[in-house]
């Protein structure tokens, strides 16, 4: 059972940051936008934890009742592997109402810099976030973004702050530029967003494998187990776990 609340634990991991100066349609690191819903009514502390509780119960079950009828194959190194488990993320997201990866880094960023008041405070905030998501930018995205940063603050005459309107339109500009020399295309953004969830589906199925691995390691370190070959990770049933 240790084994099996590993792997829904990863299966509920919401998992690429864009940058949101401005409270109009956003440019350069893509992500969807999501709608914010109405805050619930005010509600008594012991109410709400029970609600609280109900409502992590259901979405817990959602997902066990999810994992106990998909095949999952324990094979990172499979593209069709890893598609299927991808997609078996996506069910669980979907039927438990939770976030999805892309939803999660639009929401912290929104989160962390709504108090921000100037540009390059916000970008280098976009850019702690990135880290401590484990997030790479292979483009390169975050130089030029400063690089634009300085050129505007330079023409301007002072740091640009984000009610700047005239500032801001200069740097949206700009962006629009980096979007350009990087191939970045509004159009694009769901391929952008599949991917991504397929990198994090490659990289739970690495750390499932590992889990794996790990306790079949444990246990064949047992007396009664010594003797016994190890199989082959791929062949284990993870429905058999829960």
């Amino acid at each position: 059972m240790a084994f099996s609340s590993r792997l829904l634990s990863r299966s509920k991991q919401l998992y690429g940051s864009r940058t949101i100066l401005q409270q109009e349609p956003q440019r350069v690191i893509p992500v969807r936008y999501f709608a914010k819903k109405a805050d619930p009514p005010a509600l008594k502390g012991d109410e709400m934890l029970k609600n609280i509780f109900l409502d992590v119960k259901k979405k817990f079950e959602t997902a066990i009742a999810i994992l106990r009828k998909e095949k999952i194959t324990i094979d990172p190194e499979d593209p069709a592997a890893v598609n299927q488990y991808a997609k078996v993320v996506k069910t669980i997201r979907d039927k438990a109402d939770l976030f999805s990866e892309s939803q999660r880094i639009k929401y912290t960023i929104e989160t962390r810099t709504k108090d921000i008041p100037d540009a390059r405070t916000y970008l280098l905030t976009l850019k702690e976030i990135r880290i401590k998501r484990g997030l790479t930018d292979e483009l390169g995205a975050e130089a030029m973004m400063m690089d634009a940063l300085e050129k505007v603050e330079k023409e301007i005459k002072k740091p640009l702050m984000r009610s700047d309107k005239k500032g801001m339109a200069l740097l949206m500009t700009e962006f629009d530029k980096i979007n350009g020399k990087l191939g970045i295309r509004k159009e694009d953004l769901p391929k952008y967003e599949e991917e991504l969830e397929l990198k994090i589906a490659k990289a739970q199925l690495e750390e499932l494998k590992k889990d794996a691995l790990e306790a079949m390691e444990t246990q064949k370190k047992r007396e009664e187990f010594k003797d016994e070959a190890m199989i082959d990770v791929k062949s284990l049933d993870i429905r058999n776990f829960i």
